[in-house]
């Protein structure tokens, strides 16, 4: 047997060590080349799929669905129900004007900032809020049942015209104010026309609602109407510089409509109040909303830890605390911040300018890239008014790990990086978490590639010297079996050895 081997190992020439080592080489690179492409577009190995679901079966691989049955469907449905709830896309509290903002930047740059996606949920909004079932009972109310659902912002406008040749229409003014307007001064100008017109209806429509259902709707209309012209007034106001009066206009607003959460005017009246630098106030309106049985937002959470950072950020020293410990004040801020990068993780990039900031979207993903870029996009500069706060969140910017197993929050989703690719731009590059570790079999195999590669160059440049290193590496790995086929020999009559020999 050893010398058969010997015989074997003798006639092989350099050219057939040069061949294989080349084809292993090309056969690893291709499989790599596949194993990449499939995780960039799927997210995960297809060696790795392929053995946990075909061959791990095969192989008497234990099925999960035989034991607690009732409890992992119920797990399940619980992840799936949370991952729904997660990815659902939220209208922006801060939205920015059409006119007077977003066709401005769109004007200078020659850049669209909005996604025809976004602006398609935006028509939604717009449908839900200022439509009724009975709008094409008035001429006016079904111009602008249809100027909604328009796709053109020429036609749209000139809808709302028509709707105000006819009559004082208060969505009729919005969609001018929203979109026709192009300064904030104009837009504040028809939102008053728009509040006139739109007292009147909530008014009388307050006054029949009880008469029937179709009337029942026309009021929660005519609400919605008169809520949104009063808090884009309040905007209005706090874009022009008017932050005292569009605070009052916000708590008015909250007093009046206290059970209208849709609109998160909380979150105005917070950067209102941080633009006036009335922290008492934003800490009592954060005790009533940074509540365990409500939605947190990066607003809410961020908000927080900019209190807590606020009262030792101008003290705070990271060698100090390393050598000291961190007092109680230090660790409440350390907590909160780590609290708000767990909901968010992608904010810090934005507040510490690692990342270049775009116009927010008109809907957010919370938790996700676009929500950060909102908040950033008001928020950065109550930050940077608080000193030593943005050195503090630099101090303690580590992302919370793994942050999809989830510690103060549900499991980061893994829905956010495709919701936000709908929303923002295409001109800007997605923040994504959490970040996805390349699997085992793409580094085996490009690792298996490099071998290889290594191998070939090596053989076809030194062909004696790796014919000597193969034959003596390929003895080595035979010598095993050569002693056990020795051993065997020695047990088993020749003649029946040799007859095995033969067959």
């Amino acid at each position: 047997m050893d010398y058969t081997v010997s015989m074997f190992l003798n006639t092989l020439t350099p050219k057939f060590y040069v061949a294989l080592t080349g084809t292993s080489s090309l056969i690893s690179g291709l499989i790599l080349i596949f194993e990449w492409w499939y995780f960039r577009k799927y997210g995960t190995s297809f060696i790795e799929q392929v053995s946990v679901s075909h061959l791990r079966p095969l192989l008497g691989g234990v099925d999960n669905n035989s034991s607690n049955n009732s409890n992992s469907s119920n797990g399940d449905s619980d992840s799936n129900r949370q991952s729904v709830s997660e990815c659902k896309v939220w209208r922006n509290p801060l939205n920015l004007f059409r006119g007077a903002e977003y066709n401005r930047y769109t004007w200078v740059t020659g850049r669209e900032p909005l996604t025809y996606y976004d602006m398609n949920l935006s028509a939604q909004d717009h449908q839900t809020f200022f439509t009724c079932d009975s709008d094409h009972l008035r001429p006016a109310d079904a111009i602008m049942q249809k100027a909604w659902r328009e796709r053109n912002p020429q036609a749209r406008i000139s809808a709302a015209h028509e709707a105000l040749e006819i009559n004082e229409c208060a969505t009729a003014y919005i969609l001018l104010a929203e979109e026709e307007a192009t300064t904030i001064a104009e837009a504040e100008k028809l939102f008053k026309q728009a509040l006139k017109a739109g007292d009147g209806c909530y008014r009388r429509s307050q006054q029949l609602q009880h008469h029937g259902s179709q009337y029942e709707a026309q009021h929660r209309r005519d609400t919605n109407v008169l809520v949104y012209i009063k808090r884009r007034l309040a905007m209005c106001a706090r874009r022009l510089g008017r932050t005292r009066e569009a605070v009052k206009m916000m708590r008015d607003l909250m007093k009046e409509f206290p059970l209208l959460s849709m609109f998160n005017i909380h979150e105005n009246l917070l950067e209102a109040l941080l633009e006036l630098q009335a922290y008492a106030d934003v800490q009592a309106v954060l005790a009533k909303y940074d509540d365990i049985s409500l939605p947190k937002s990066a607003t809410i959470c961020y908000t927080a830890a900019l209190l807590k950072a606020r009262a030792v950020s101008d003290k705070f020293s990271p060698e100090a605390a390393s050598r000291r410990g961190l007092s109680t004040a230090e660790m409440n801020a350390v907590e909160a911040i780590h609290r708000a990068v767990e909901f968010n993780p992608h904010v810090p990039k934005y507040l510490l300018e690692m990342k270049s900031l775009i116009l927010p979207p008109e809907h957010i993903l919370k938790r996700g890239d676009s929500e950060a870029i909102a908040y950033a996009f008001f928020h950065l500069a109550h930050w940077k008014r608080v000193e030593g706060a943005l050195n503090l969140l630099h101090s303690f910017r580590m992302i919370p790990y793994p942050l999809e197993k989830g510690h103060l929050f549900y499991p980061y989703p893994i829905c956010t990086e495709t919701a936000d690719r709908e929303l923002l731009p295409s001109f800007h590059e997605v923040s994504v978490y959490p970040k996805k570790e390349l699997p085992f079999f793409i580094l085996f195999t490009a690792g298996l590639c490099s071998f290889t590669a290594m191998l070939a160059l090596l053989t076809h440049q030194f062909p004696e010297l790796m014919g000597v290193f193969a034959k003596a590496f390929l003895s080595t790995l035979f010598a095993p079996l050569n002693f056990v086929m020795e051993k065997v020999e020695s047990i088993l009559p020749s003649s029946l050895w040799h007859q095995l020999t033969r067959i």
